[in-house]
């Protein structure tokens, strides 16, 4: 796949702005609560479960069976740390439990599962649903997602708190922020430290769809206009802009799952 320069520059303006990252902000963080929303994305999912064995914090994994499902089985299966594990079956975040245990170290009572899920909407509303009926509200959460959703993420739960009025406070951390480079002749998706963790296209094809789901102006997006699952999201102007060329100058397709 071609893309030109200046494609590639709009490309890394959206993968920034949605892996929203709060993380450098909060030097001496000490969260309550770190919930990890399924996906597929290993160096994210690595860095969090690190992180939980590291500080000991109370870990939510959350997602059932969805779009992700078949790409975590495979991504665990090609792991040789996890290829025992069993997934066969198993919803997201039960696959991720397995991990943090058997990887990580983490002791079981330090791992919740919300294994209902099949979207971001749903890992928020059930997330919030199960640490109610725990009357275990935290007051400080890490919030960790595949980094081209975790501003999308960040919008869900902060939704779906409102609606019980709860007033935690989401720190998030995508884990890291990828980007596309020209190396050669080739484009590269760099930030992760492991190769192949997206095909261009899928790549392309989440962030473009990412940023239409976030928009408010018609039926099709996420927001009070659209589906209602999110709050409306201010749009920077570099973003709309980087989006718009995208579409309109490279001819690339959107779509919204």
């Amino acid at each position: 796949m071609y893309l030109s320069d200046e494609a590639i520059r709009d490309l890394n303006t959206l993968a920034g702005w949605l892996a929203l990252d709060d993380l450098g902000t909060h030097e001496n963080l000490n969260p309550d609560l770190l919930i990890l929303a399924g996906h597929a994305i290993m160096p994210n999912i690595i860095g969090a479960l690190d992180f939980a064995a590291q500080t000991g914090v109370l870990v939510l994994l959350s997602g059932g069976i969805g779009h992700s499902t078949m790409l975590l089985q495979q991504a665990v299966k090609q792991d040789p740390l996890t290829a025992a594990i069993e997934t066969e079956g198993l919803g997201e975040a039960d696959i991720l439990a397995e991990k943090a245990h058997q990887v990580f170290a983490i002791p079981w009572e330090k791992i919740e599962i919300e294994n209902r899920s099949t979207n971001c909407g749903q890992n928020a509303d059930s997330s919030r649903d199960r640490l109610l009926a725990q009357s275990s509200i935290p007051a400080t959460i890490l919030l960790v997602q595949d980094p081209l959703m975790q501003r999308r993420t960040f919008e869900s739960f902060q939704h779906s708190w409102r609606q019980k009025t709860i007033t935690s406070r989401f720190i998030n951390w995508p884990v890291f922020v990828p980007h596309v480079v020209k190396v050669d002749d080739s484009l590269v998706i760099t930030g992760g430290q492991r190769a192949g963790i997206w095909t261009l296209e899928r790549y392309i094809s989440m962030i473009l769809g990412e940023v239409k789901r976030l928009r408010d102006d018609d039926a099709t997006g996420y927001g009070p206009a659209g589906a209602g699952f999110i709050g409306h999201v201010d749009i920077p102007d570099a973003v709309e802009n980087a989006w718009r060329r995208l579409i309109e100058n490279e001819g690339v397709q959107v779509s919204v799952r």
